[in-house]
């Protein structure tokens, strides 16, 4: 009942996270009737999406592409956090979760994924490497691991205890307070802030 552009459109607005396909096409037809500088500027920024922005070098976070061979992040670059103290996250949601609660003045190391043996997500498949390399040149002496309290978050974070037990850090466990199952990206933050601050060793 649409024409084929406003189709794939709703298709492609469809994919993303939380849109259904009626928002999709609600979206789409918004964008049809409203300005169409609206249409216009989206289009273009999403272009350029890609262009302008990339990952941290250090810790995974989004960064943005600037003239630096090795970009570092808004947070990487702060001289006011502590570089001691190092927070593992599985996503970025995850990380911008827990800076909305205030309670992490460290840093992050961002894992990009979790071990999940059935989706054929094994141990090789984490930088553990380069968070190793990470903790010696930054001289960490404290690491939580805020993985979420998911069948894959806890066997993620089992195994990083393994892999740094003969680092000479503290590591932490986020506490109770989140919900099993749940995605630390929708947690409120007096909730996240708890977690922080009622952490648990590995």
């Amino acid at each position: 009942m649409l024409p084929d552009s406003l189709t794939r459109l709703v298709t492609l607005l469809a994919r993303l996270p939380g849109v259904g396909e009626k928002t999709a096409q609600r979206f789409a037809l918004h964008l049809l009737s409203s300005d169409s500088t609206l249409a216009l500027d989206l289009g273009r920024e999403l272009v350029e999406l890609k262009n302008q922005i990339t990952l941290c070098s250090r810790c995974g976070h989004i960064a943005d592409v600037g003239g630096d061979a090795a970009p570092l992040c808004v947070i990487c670059r702060d001289p006011r956090r502590d570089p001691t103290l190092l927070c593992i996250v599985a996503r970025v949601q995850d990380l911008l979760a827990i800076e909305r609660s205030q309670a992490m003045r460290g840093r992050y190391f961002v894992l990009g994924r979790l071990l999940s043996p059935l989706d054929g997500i094994g141990p090789d498949a984490l930088p553990v490497e380069r968070l190793k390399v990470l903790v010696v040149a930054a001289g960490v002496t404290e690491i939580i691991v805020a993985t979420p309290p998911s069948v894959e978050g806890e066997a993620t974070a089992l195994f990083l205890a393994h892999e740094l037990e003969t680092f000479e850090v503290r590591l932490s466990r986020i506490a109770s307070g989140v919900p099993h199952g749940s995605d630390l990206e929708f947690a409120d933050q007096i909730t996240l802030g708890r977690a922080i601050a009622g952490r648990r060793s590995c």
